[in-house]
Protein backbone atom coordinates (compact mmCIF):
# COMPACT_ATOMS: atom_id res chain seq x y z
CA UNK A 1 0.00 0.00 0.00
CA UNK A 2 1.27 3.48 -0.89
CA UNK A 3 0.60 5.07 2.52
CA UNK A 4 2.53 2.33 4.33
CA UNK A 5 5.45 2.75 1.93
CA UNK A 6 5.41 6.55 2.42
CA UNK A 7 5.44 6.11 6.21
CA UNK A 8 8.43 3.74 5.89
CA UNK A 9 10.29 6.31 3.76
CA UNK A 10 9.48 9.18 6.12
CA UNK A 11 10.60 7.24 9.19
CA UNK A 12 13.92 6.30 7.57
CA UNK A 13 14.94 9.87 6.64
CA UNK A 14 17.46 11.10 9.14
CA UNK A 15 17.89 14.68 10.29
CA UNK A 16 21.06 15.29 8.25
CA UNK A 17 19.39 14.27 5.00
CA UNK A 18 16.62 16.76 5.78
CA UNK A 19 19.24 19.44 6.48
CA UNK A 20 20.92 18.66 3.17
CA UNK A 21 17.62 19.03 1.31
CA UNK A 22 16.90 22.34 3.06
CA UNK A 23 20.30 23.64 1.93
CA UNK A 24 19.62 22.55 -1.63
CA UNK A 25 16.22 24.24 -1.48
CA UNK A 26 17.94 27.50 -0.47
CA UNK A 27 20.18 27.25 -3.51
CA UNK A 28 17.17 26.65 -5.72
CA UNK A 29 15.45 29.72 -4.27
CA UNK A 30 18.38 31.97 -5.13
CA UNK A 31 18.09 31.04 -8.80
CA UNK A 32 14.33 31.50 -8.74
CA UNK A 33 14.77 34.99 -7.25
CA UNK A 34 17.38 35.91 -9.84
CA UNK A 35 15.20 34.61 -12.66
CA UNK A 36 12.10 36.52 -11.48
CA UNK A 37 14.09 39.76 -10.98
CA UNK A 38 15.63 39.41 -14.45
CA UNK A 39 12.26 38.79 -16.08
CA UNK A 40 10.73 41.77 -14.29
CA UNK A 41 13.57 44.13 -15.31
CA UNK A 42 13.98 42.57 -18.77
CA UNK A 43 17.77 42.58 -18.18
CA UNK A 44 20.17 40.47 -16.16
CA UNK A 45 19.76 41.33 -12.48
CA UNK A 46 21.21 39.81 -9.33
CA UNK A 47 19.22 41.13 -6.35
CA UNK A 48 20.75 41.16 -2.82
CA UNK A 49 18.44 38.33 -1.75
CA UNK A 50 20.32 36.09 -4.23
CA UNK A 51 23.42 36.48 -2.05
CA UNK A 52 21.43 36.02 1.16
CA UNK A 53 20.01 32.72 -0.09
CA UNK A 54 23.50 31.75 -1.32
CA UNK A 55 24.87 32.27 2.19
CA UNK A 56 21.96 30.43 3.83
CA UNK A 57 22.13 27.51 1.41
CA UNK A 58 25.94 27.38 1.49
CA UNK A 59 26.03 27.40 5.29
CA UNK A 60 23.45 24.64 5.61
CA UNK A 61 25.05 22.47 2.92
CA UNK A 62 28.49 23.08 4.52
CA UNK A 63 27.09 21.82 7.84
CA UNK A 64 25.81 18.74 6.02
CA UNK A 65 29.19 18.23 4.31
CA UNK A 66 31.02 18.53 7.63
CA UNK A 67 28.65 15.98 9.14
CA UNK A 68 29.35 13.63 6.23
CA UNK A 69 33.10 14.40 6.56
CA UNK A 70 33.48 14.96 2.81
CA UNK A 71 36.60 17.11 2.29
CA UNK A 72 35.84 17.87 -1.37
CA UNK A 73 32.33 19.04 -0.56
CA UNK A 74 33.57 20.99 2.50
CA UNK A 75 36.22 22.85 0.48
CA UNK A 76 33.77 23.66 -2.30
CA UNK A 77 31.09 25.00 0.02
CA UNK A 78 33.53 26.94 2.21
CA UNK A 79 35.06 28.62 -0.84
CA UNK A 80 31.63 29.49 -2.16
CA UNK A 81 30.68 31.07 1.17
CA UNK A 82 33.68 33.40 1.00
CA UNK A 83 32.59 34.55 -2.46
CA UNK A 84 28.94 35.00 -1.39
CA UNK A 85 29.89 37.07 1.66
CA UNK A 86 32.26 39.19 -0.44
CA UNK A 87 29.55 39.89 -3.01
CA UNK A 88 27.03 40.79 -0.31
CA UNK A 89 29.64 43.13 1.19
CA UNK A 90 29.88 44.94 -2.17
CA UNK A 91 26.09 45.18 -2.42
CA UNK A 92 25.85 46.68 1.08
CA UNK A 93 28.77 49.03 0.46
CA UNK A 94 27.21 50.30 -2.78
CA UNK A 95 23.86 50.79 -1.04
CA UNK A 96 25.51 52.86 1.70
CA UNK A 97 27.39 54.98 -0.85
CA UNK A 98 24.22 55.67 -2.81
CA UNK A 99 22.26 56.42 0.37
CA UNK A 100 24.83 58.88 1.72
CA UNK A 101 25.54 60.59 -1.61
CA UNK A 102 22.31 60.96 -3.60
CA UNK A 103 22.69 61.44 -7.36
CA UNK A 104 22.70 65.01 -8.67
Amino acid sequence: MFSTHLIDIMSSIDLWVAIGFIGQFMFTMRFMIQWFATEKAQKSVIPPSFWVFSILGGSIVLAYAIHKQDPVFILGQATGLLIYFRNLYFVIRQYRIEKSDPPV
